[in-house]
Formats: C-alpha cells, sequence, structure tokens
C-alpha cells in the first residue's frame, strides 16, 4: 500500500522566496569549484598513468577529498546520522535526487569499496568525466533507450558480482526539487535483486534556504544524509520488482512525513 503524501511544494516555495540572489558570490565559487576539479583531474590523470589506472580506490580516495573540499568552500557541513560505521560487504546504495548539491554529497561521504552510477551526460563536463571514469563509474542513458539502459546495467551486474564492490545509484527517474520524493525507476532495485546484496537506503536533506536547486547559487548551511535501516534482499524475486520498488519509495516518503512533522512541532 502506498503513502499518502503531503503537499510540500508550497511550503518549500515559502521557503525559498525572498531569497536574493547573489550572482557574484555563485559565479566565483562556481568558478573555484571548476578550477578544483580541474586541479584534480590534472593530478589523477599522471597518477592513473603510474599505477596503469588500475587503483580505483586511490582515485575515489582522492575524489571524495576533492568533493569534501569543493562542501568546505561553500561553507556547506554534512551531517550524517547513523553512519558510520558504513554496513560491511557489498551493498546497494540509493537515496532521494534533490539537487545539483548530490554529486558532491555523495562522494564525500567516502562509502567504502563502491562505485557509482552517473546520467552520461555529466562526461561533457571534462574534469568530472574524467575523475568519475577513473572511479569506475557506471554511466546511464536516458530511460528512452531501454535497450542500452539494460545492456549497461546488465554489464554493472557482472562487474559488480566478479569484483564483490558495492554500488550507489538513484532510483529517482527525475530531480525533484519542490521537497517531494519523485517516481522511482526499476533499475536498482532489479540490481539488488540479481546481487542479493541488501540496499542501504539514504534520505538526504538540503535545507531551502541552503538549496542551489538546479543552479549553483548554493549557501552556507547545514546537509543532512540519514541512514535509514538496511532492506534484505536475499529472498527477493523478479517478480515481485514494481511492488518492492514501491515498498522502499514508502520507505522515504514515510521517513519525510515524519521529518516534516519533526520539524513542524
Amino acid at each position: 500500500m502506498n503513502v499518502a503524501e503531503p503537499n510540500y511544494k508550497a511550503l518549500y516555495a515559502d521557503d525559498i522566496r525572498g531569497r536574493e540572489p547573489r550572482v557574484v558570490r555563485a559565479r566565483m565559487l562556481a568558478i573555484a569549484a571548476g578550477l578544483l576539479m580541474c586541479g584534480g583531474a590534472i593530478v589523477l590523470l599522471p597518477l592513473g598513468l603510474v599505477t596503469f589506472f588500475r587503483a580505483r580506490r586511490l582515485y575515489a580516495a582522492c575524489a571524495t577529498a576533492l568533493s569534501r573540499t569543493v562542501l568546505w568552500l561553500y561553507g556547506i557541513d554534512l551531517h550524517v546520522h547513523g553512519a558510520p560505521p558504513w554496513p560491511a560487504g557489498q551493498n546497494v546504495y540509493v537515496s532521494n535526487h534533490t539537487s545539483t548539491l548530490d554529486v558532491f554529497i555523495l562522494v564525500a561521504l567516502g562509502l567504502p569499496n563502491t562505485r557509482f552510477f552517473l546520467s552520461g551526460f555529466l562526461r561533457r563536463i571534462v574534469p568530472l568525466g574524467i575523475i568519475s571514469t577513473m572511479m569506475g563509474t557506471f554511466f546511464t542513458v536516458s530511460q528512452s533507450r531501454p535497450d542500452e539502459r539494460r545492456k549497461i546495467f546488465s554489464r554493472a551486474g557482472r562487474v559488480l558480482r566478479r569484483t564483490g564492490e558495492s554500488v550507489y545509484l538513484s532510483p529517482e527517474g527525475e530531480r525533484i526539487t519542490n521537497g517531494q520524493v519523485g517516481h522511482f525507476n526499476k533499475g536498482a532495485f532489479h540490481l539488488a535483486t540479481d546481487l542479493r546484496a541488501p540496499i542501504v537506503p539514504m534520505f538526504i536533506y538540503i535545507p531551502p534556504e541552503v538549496d542551489p536547486r538546479r543552479g549553483v547559487d548554493a549557501r552556507p548551511g547545514t546537509v543532512h544524509v540519514h541512514v535509514m535501516p538496511i532492506v534484505p534482499t536475499r529472498d527477493w524475486l523478479l517478480g515481485d520488482l514494481l511492488a518492492n520498488t514501491e515498498r522502499v519509495r514508502d520507505m522515504f516518503v514515510r521517513f519525510q512525513i515524519e521529518r516534516e512533522s519533526l520539524v513542524c512541532l
């Protein structure tokens, strides 16, 4: 049974209404962050050559430090509830997707021995493309290309079964900026079922006064990442894929409702 969802759109709009744009600050910080990314890519490329591009965990550790530096630059603190320590073994990490900050937040978490899924179009941002490729990222394509997506997920499953690595991917089909939990795609849950790997759900809360939404005008503040109870998948069947997808989505909806209720008290 799906959980009834309140409409947070109006509340979110009220929170961000009246926030004066800081164009000069936003541009200067975006340039600084871009230079950091370029510097990181420049450092990683020769490091990759020396290590024959086989030290994925080392590259990931460098990317984690770089992401934390970008958040520091913007004055953003990261508060993780419920971890570390992160669960041992192979896991499938999933989260909501709300902001352009998400990629930095998720890499800054330092999830152990974890690969990421990332939209393929982001490779056009050359430094990000270099760094994410060296991290062993799986690049996805649009939902309008289902055959290619199946091949990408099938290859990811083969790689992850061989390596025993964990993986992160967002099941939300579209980034939602009005405070609601969006539609969940099935790919993450199909992969978890295939791997028999538990799902670790994470709810990312970026306060509206901090959130740049689809832009780059992030403001100083604290971002909260809530690690929710682990979802076992050992007994999952592909025939129950839709039901399991909705069950995990309902966890996010319930958590959001409970969190908003506590804030309003």
